[in-house]
């Protein structure tokens, strides 16, 4: 079995059964823009109702109407109607969730239409040759776009199961001239042609990926509808307007910035208009940042954020302060109108460095217990090393002690020197003093 299922909303190799003619793929939750049936353990909840939700290459699913008295689970193959011929697909829902999921889209009962069975050796046969003819297909596909250098870029190519249609996906910000292109494509690959312009957050969706957050895009794995993202929403929520974090594989905008932004919003119905700097006795001060849920904005003295102190005031003592000063009247220290806020975080440093010591992952060596046996020749060779080193140091100790001896009597020596010279000339200089004698 060829292993392109991935192109198909699968990101693993699915599992063939083949019983009796009978195909089947199943690996729940698999596949793009999965839908957890809740009511599978329910017994014959899968036999009930005859709308069927089929799923195609990548992020391409249909609704059908199964009129066949054949049961159908997920994972079946089938053949369904198309214009023209038939398409081969693979079931992903079925039950009273089908009915939730067309409401959800907006698709009516009346424009479904039919499943014709489940498919056969003959349908699935040609399914495999439709799929392994899309990567040269979709190869020189673009290499014919580029000959004729068209502004457009093929994102995508999809067989219909009967090999009879071919409809490729692109995207391009102006009108493109199809007239030669689908005359080229159909000379080279013989089959009918259908073009479908697709966005950059659809095309994300059919290619896939692992997002910054860690998980799969969300436009690969649950979403189908695609809501313009403005950078108000990053405002809103007191976010950096940085391009680079704010941008996701698409190139757009991250959809994630639209899943919050109206709790935002309504937290911050009641909040002053942040820019109306406050006015004291000290000077002006103006908000830096804002606290949304906590409902606290910092000011700063000064427009300069690095060399000034944040303070942090709650937004009910900021209107007092607006209106007040509406009045005519400064504040006199903000710190102390400020107070202590409600729920903030008294911040405790600790030395956690200086508790132990640096050497604690240091296994200590033990010492040796000696043995009181025979040593043997490597003991008594570093028995003998240690002697004579022993011995050597002990001659140096020695040297050493002599050494001072010496020095220290020399010292001595020189002092009695000095003081039999001073006793001897005291006498000298007495014997001088003397009157003569008559």
């Amino acid at each position: 079995m060829i292993d392109q299922y991935i192109t198909r909303g699968c990101q693993k190799k699915p599992v063939e059964s083949i019983e009796e003619g009978k195909f089947r793929y199943d690996n729940p939750g698999c596949n793009k823009l999965n839908v957890f049936d809740w009511l599978e353990t329910i017994p014959d909840h899968s036999l009930t109702g005859n709308l069927v939700e089929v799923r195609f290459k990548n992020t391409r699913k249909g609704y059908y109407i199964n009129n066949t008295d054949f049961p159908l689970v997920r994972g079946d193959v089938v053949a369904v109607e198309a214009s023209p011929g038939h398409d081969v697909g693979i079931v992903s829902l079925t039950g009273d969730l089908v009915a939730v999921q067309m409401k959800r889209y907006g698709v009516s009962v009346g424009n479904l239409k039919k499943i014709y069975r489940k498919a056969k050796p003959n349908d699935v046969e040609k399914w495999y040759q439709a799929i392994e003819k899309e990567p040269e297909t979709i190869r020189i596909a673009r290499q014919i776009v580029s000959n004729l250098k068209l502004a457009m870029k093929i994102s995508d190519v999809e067989f219909q199961g009967d090999k009879t249609k071919a409809t490729f996906y692109y995207i391009s910000d102006d009108r493109v001239d199809f007239r030669q292109l689908i005359k080229d494509y159909a000379d080279n690959f013989h089959v009918r042609v259908e073009m479908k312009q697709i966005g950059a957050r659809q095309e994300a969706g059919k290619v896939g990926g692992i997002g910054t957050c860690g998980r799969e895009l969300c436009c690969a794995s649950w979403m189908s509808s695609f809501i313009s993202v403005s950078t108000s929403s990053a405002r809103y929520q007191e976010v950096s307007l940085n391009p680079q974090k704010l941008a996701g594989q698409c190139g757009k905008l991250k959809c994630c910035l639209n899943y919050e932004v109206k709790c935002y919003i309504e937290a911050q119905a009641d909040f002053p208009d942040t820019s109306i700097p406050l006015e004291t006795e000290q000077g002006k001060v103006y908000p830096n940042k804002t606290d949304v849920f906590r409902r606290i904005i910092w000011y700063s003295y000064g427009k300069d954020n690095e060399n000034s102190v944040f303070i942090p005031i709650d937004v009910d003592v900021v209107k007092e302060i607006i209106r007040l000063n509406k009045q005519g009247i400064l504040v006199k220290d903000l710190q102390a109108s400020a107070g202590k806020q409600d729920g903030e975080p008294v911040i405790v440093y600790q030395n956690a460095v200086g508790e132990d010591s640096i050497n604690r992952f240091e296994e200590k060596k033990r010492k040796k217990k000696k043995k009181h046996g025979k040593p043997l020749k490597e003991n008594r060779e570093n028995q003998e090393k240690d002697e004579s080193s022993g011995k050597g140091e002990n001659k140096e100790n020695q040297e050493k002690t002599e050494n001072q001896r010496k020095s220290e009597n020399q010292k001595k020596q020189r002092k009695q020197g000095k003081q039999e010279n001073r006793e001897k000339q005291g006498n000298r200089d007495s014997q001088n003093n003397k009157p003569a004698s008559v």
